[in-house]
């Protein structure tokens, strides 16, 4: 039986936290990290430790710089073993007119949320050939799929995400790595709490599920796609009530 060692990034709040939940329960062994929420990634992994009793680990700082990927993952597995799951969830959004934009905003947002997956899974990726067996995860948008109007920077982090999966996932899977990504529509999270009650109420209603999705859902989802066969690999899974 395979070890279940996960890797998650962004996990001190919203769908990161919830999948961290999900996978402890689930019985993994996690490696936690975000860039900055050290107080609340140290409370959930001695909350999951605790409620679970799986190891579980803190590790703080940017996903998007590699000295500081290449010593999470050494310790990850000093501690826990190699990382048999990797889940790229950390992500930044940016709302406004790209004219109106700086370069270093735009720097931000494709360090978090693309450069980020290219480190971990760059430091990932040989473990799981000496294995044989891998599972990545990276959660992507639905603006990843058709782009946003005052969000080009994000749609085109996202979309450099979908297409990072979908040619890894080719790279890989003669050496039974699967790599699969989930494009989510709203999820009620605090990305969106920049919307009033009125904007989230008339977005509720374009989506014919009639509601924003539960980082809950996202979860159960992500723990479905990396305990799917590995011949599941290469696909954007779209998650957002049939809005898109």
């Amino acid at each position: 039986m395979k070890s279940k060692i996960a890797f998650i990034t962004g996990a001190s709040h919203g769908i990161g936290r919830a999948i961290a939940v999900e996978f402890a329960r689930a019985g993994y062994s996690l490696a936690l990290n975000c860039r900055s929420s050290a107080d609340d990634l140290n409370k959930l992994a001695k909350e999951l430790n605790e409620t679970y009793g799986i190891p579980c680990i803190a590790l703080i700082g940017d996903a998007g710089d590699e000295d500081f990927v290449n010593h999470a993952f050494l310790r990850t597995e000093q501690t826990l073993g190699a990382v048999t799951t990797l889940v790229n969830n950390a992500g930044l959004s940016h709302i406004g007119l790209l004219s109106d934009m700086r370069l270093m905003e735009w720097e931000r947002i494709m360090k978090t949320n693309l450069t980020s997956v290219f480190c971990c899974c760059k430091r990932a990726i040989p473990n799981m050939v000496h294995g044989k067996y891998g599972q990545i995860l990276n959660i992507s948008s639905v603006w990843g799929n058709i782009g946003a109007s005052c969000e080009v920077a994000y749609s085109a982090s996202k979309g450099g995400v979908n297409a990072f999966t979908k040619a890894l996932a080719k790279e890989l899977a003669p050496s039974c790595i699967a790599v699969n990504g989930i494009a989510c529509g709203v999820i009620d999270t605090r990305m969106n709490q920049c919307f009033s009650e009125e904007e989230r109420r008339q977005l509720a209603e374009e989506i014919p599920a009639g509601r924003f999705g539960s980082v809950q859902e996202v979860a159960q989802l992500a723990l479905s796609v990396v305990t799917s066969p590995l011949y599941l690999t290469g696909q954007i899974i779209t998650m957002d009530g049939g809005w898109q």
